[in-house]
């Protein structure tokens, strides 16, 4: 989860205010004072910082609650509105449907920007947008050997020449060679520069100028905190910036500060990093972002995630997992989905009502568990994989010794699969699919 410190901080300070019998004014200034120091640790802007709490005491002594919801809930909903309105106006990204989109990334010199390229291309493609990359980074050694080793994991073609330093004519050249494929977007991959590098910037506006792109997303490395402002802003003086993306926003002390400083811009955040893995790009919502933060949940979030695995999913697989036939293939199967979503943690924080409640401790007990499960699998051969009743004593003590786990380790493991198969069977999958039906996907 992004914003460690931030998120421990103001879900302490709900806690206080869900935990008391009665609201009154001690404990609201109380509240005020908690969000305050959790916002300022994180960076954020001492004005921003005092504007939001001042707006959320006021509001929570002098507003009346509408009918048939209590004064703790309203009071909530107004720490929910506050902050989401710290991080700016929601807007969903579209393309034109009867054109090539362009789309010209910017960046800071260590930002991330290449990998940020082709998680974009990922996220795209994902989305149903055919892609094409021009690598025209030509300052950074090694960057377009970057970009293409990050797009040919996905699939998606790159153009560009090590040999040529002409980065405009890179550019040129790459739409060119683009132009048959009939592509929706062209997504192309600028060098790093700093705002004070005058002639960096001015070669930036050159190829804003060639290219005229729809959209210029320029990418901000989260822990720079509120430095994130200057530069965004004389970035946007140099090209007019259409959004920003905020990476290494992982544990990032400052990643407040970024994330407020970048929305105060006036230039919304589109999407934000969230980890080293391809997928780890998330679209930037302000209100399901700070649902997470409240620990809310984002069910939204949630389901992106399931319809992405449902369409890269084996329906044969499924069918049979869910009637109650599954082999331990299948087991394998739903822990690698689980860790397609990022991880237990990840999965647990979109949900809402559950998340928050279960302890970082009992997840990191399971996440170790399903490592070591994975382990087991895998040292598992072929015949033992599709029919576990062949197990015995003998076959155990093997695949204890091949995983590195021990007997009782592979004994648990088999003992979960059957618990799991024998659930699936007694219910026909009637429980999974009733899951899936209350979270819309069913």
């Amino acid at each position: 989860m992004v914003l460690d410190s931030l998120r421990s901080g103001l879900r302490n300070a709900l806690k206080k205010l869900v935990g008391a019998s009665s609201i009154d004014e001690n404990l609201i200034k109380e509240l005020a004072r908690d969000v305050q120091r959790s916002l300022l640790a994180s960076d954020v802007n001492v004005r921003l910082v005092l504007d939001v709490t001042n707006r959320l005491q006021e509001r929570a002594l002098h507003e009346q609650p509408p009918p048939g919801l209590s004064r703790k809930d309203h009071v909530v909903k107004i720490l929910y509105d506050e902050l989401s309105r710290l991080l700016g106006e929601e807007k969903p990204l579209t393309f034109k449907s009867d054109k090539t989109n362009i789309v010209l990334m910017l960046g800071i010199q260590g930002s991330g920007k290449t990998t940020v390229t082709g998680k974009l291309a990922r996220w795209l493609s994902k989305h149903g947008y055919k892609v094409g990359v021009i690598g025209a980074d030509t300052f950074r050694p090694g960057a377009l050997t970057q970009l293409k080793t990050i797009c040919n994991k996905v699939n998606i073609d790159v153009y560009g020449d090590e040999s040529n330093k002409d980065s405009l004519e890179i550019v040129k050249k790459g739409l060119d060679y683009f132009k048959p494929a009939n592509l929706d977007v062209i997504i192309v991959d600028t060098a790093g520069r700093h705002k004070e590098e005058k002639e960096l910037l001015e070669e930036m506006n050159k190829i804003y100028k060639t290219v005229t792109p729809d959209l210029v997303l320029l990418v901000v490395d989260g822990t720079i905190g509120q430095q994130c402002y200057s530069q965004a802003e004389a970035f946007h003086k140099a090209v007019p910036v259409g959004g920003i993306i905020v990476t290494k926003l992982d544990g990032a002390a400052k990643g407040g500060g970024a994330l407020s400083a970048a929305a105060a811009t006036g230039a919304r955040i589109m999407f934000i990093g969230t980890g080293e893995r391809i997928d780890d790009l998330e679209q930037f919502s302000p209100t399901r972002f700070v649902g997470r933060l409240l620990g809310m949940g984002d069910i939204r979030a949630l389901l992106d995630m399931a319809r992405q695995l449902e369409l890269e999913a084996d329906e044969a697989k499924v069918k049979r997992i869910t009637s109650g036939k599954m082999t331990i293939d299948d087991f394998y199967f739903q822990l690698e989905q689980v860790g397609k979503m990022g991880s237990l943690r990840a999965v647990f924080e979109h949900i809402p009502g559950l998340s928050g409640t279960i302890k970082d401790e009992e997840i990191d007990v399971m996440e170790t568990k399903m490592q070591k499960w994975r382990y087991i699998i895998q040292s598992m051969t072929k015949q033992e994989r599709a029919n576990p009743d062949l197990f015995n004593a003998s076959r155990i003590k093997r695949v204890a010794r091949g995983s590195g786990m021990s007997e009782r380790d592979v004994k648990e493991l088999l003992t979960n699969y059957k618990r799991s198969k024998d659930v699936m069977k007694a219910s026909k999958g009637r429980q999974m699919q009733g899951l899936l039906r209350r979270l819309g996907i069913g």
